[in-house]
Order: C-alpha cells, then structure tokens, then sequence
C-alpha cells in the first residue's frame, strides 16, 4: 500500500499557484489538497501549476452556505463538476449541515454518489463542524443509513464538539474508521478543532489519541489491501491557528507544524511505502 501526503491550500492562498506547488513539492509532498476556483483563469493556473511540479491533485468543497435544501443542492452539484474539471484524485466533501434533517443530508449523500459513479472519482465526506457528520453519534447513524458513503476522518472536529478525546464513543469511532478513505492529520482537543502545537509536551494525550485513530485506519487499509491512502496534515491558519493578543501574531508556524506532521507519519508509516 502507498500512502501520500497532500499540501493543503489553506493558509498558503497569498502564495501564487507556482510558487504554491513549488513550496509543496520542495517540501515532499505528493500532491495539494484544494478548493477550485470558478474563474477560468485561475483554474488554468492552477492546472498548469500542478502539471509543471507533477503534484496529484485532491480537491476540496466547503461552500455549503445555503439554507434552503433545493438552493443547497445546486451549488453542491455546480462546485463538485467545477473541481472534477481539474481531474482529482478524490474529493473531500464538506457535505450538508448539522441543522438539515437526515433525509435532508441523506440527499446529498445520494447527489454526491451519484456524480462520484458517473465520474468515477472518490467522494469522501468530512467528518466536520457545522456540517453533516459534525458529531460522532450523528455521524454514526448516518453512515448506518447511507452504507455506500465513505469519509474524511478529521476527528479533530469531534473532540471540539463532544469536549473529549471521545472516550464514551468508541463504537463510533470504530465505524467511521472502517469508512474512512482520507485523513485530514490535525490534533484537536476538547476545546478546539486545534491545538497550539502538536510538538508541546502539554498536547502528548491529544497527540497519542489521535496517532491511535490513524494508526487503525491505516492497519483497516492494510487489510483490505488498498493501494492508496491519502494524508493531508491540515493544521489552519488564524482562526484556527490562536494569535497573541492585541498584534494578531500567530503563536506556531503553520507551514512548519504542517511539514512536521507529514515527517512523524511519513517515519510511523514508513515501512508501509512503496517507495
């Protein structure tokens, strides 16, 4: 099996796309992690960017603002065919709202799949505040109710919503490990989707529960025999990222915690490489 590291976008948009994809490439990364723009322009860059640094490509939808379902679902549909222009690897999703139904997300899901067969490109839906698999026990029901989807494990996010390391739901986890496809590495905390600095001795718990997760999801890949299985290490800039007050100065180096999260997977995972 390989396992490849994605660069994600975010936090490094004030970079052009060449510079962008040359940073990441020097950096080790297989490829970038990012939303696609609508402007023609920019997504030709983009392209062009991504041939000449010989990055794959996973694109990412996060534009779910709209609250009536039916308004919803358009631009759903209008975003995923934006990114599958630039011929993705996978897709993460971002799919839904924590205030829509089930039926509601269940029609996503069901939207979602079926570009996904017709495209024959992977959708994978994050596990991510505000969305439809914004908690571990709504995620659970839903992904017992929509067995063909598969996800995006940010867990990250459920600790911030449930104020644990999800110690009481173990069985979720569990089952949302067996549908996971794609891995956003960042480490949570009760608090917040995001700690300081996963390299402070005051984050060791959230470090090791969080290593435990990824380390199952990678022996369930073992052995089912996947090819492939995509890292993107996510760590945000500000907000997720605190600043000092008053200066606005970040308190970590977002690139640099980003780089030092591949580096600790790429030597926990490493006798697992194909190259």
């Amino acid at each position: 099996m390989l396992i490849k590291f994605f660069c994600p976008r975010w936090g490094s948009e004030n970079l052009s796309w060449d510079a962008f994809c040359h940073k990441a490439k020097k950096a080790g990364y297989s490829g970038i992690e990012s939303p696609v723009s609508m402007l023609t322009d920019e997504r030709m860059e983009m392209r062009a960017a991504l041939v000449k640094h010989d990055l794959r490509f996973i694109g990412q939808y996060y534009q779910s603002f709209e609250d009536n379902l039916e308004l919803h679902k358009i631009e759903f549909e209008k975003h995923l065919y934006n990114i599958l222009e630039l011929k993705p690897i996978l897709i993460d999703s971002q799919t839904g709202k924590d205030y829509f139904s089930a039926q509601d997300n269940k029609e996503l899901f069901e939207l979602a799949l079926r570009i996904s067969n017709e495209s024959k490109v992977v959708i994978a839906h994050e596990t991510h505040r505000n969305k439809a698999l914004f908690a571990a026990h709504i995620a659970k029901e839903l992904l017992f109710q929509n067995p063909s989807i598969v996800i995006t494990a940010d867990f990250s996010h459920w600790c911030n919503v449930s104020e644990s390391l999800l110690e009481q739901q173990n069985d979720a986890v569990e089952v949302a490990i067996e549908r996971t496809v794609h891995i956003h590495a960042r480490v949570g905390h009760a608090q917040s989707a995001q700690v300081t600095d996963p390299r402070g001795k005051e984050w060791e718990a959230e470090l090791s529960a969080h290593l435990n997760w990824w380390d199952k999801i990678v022996k369930s890949h073992l052995v089912k025999n996947t090819s492939l299985l995509t890292i993107t290490p996510e760590f945000g800039p500000y907000p997720y990222m605190p600043s000092i007050p008053f200066t606005g100065m970040p308190m970590a180096n977002q690139w640099d915690i980003n780089v030092y999260m591949m580096q600790l997977l790429m030597d926990r995972y490493k006798t697992y490489f194909g190259y």
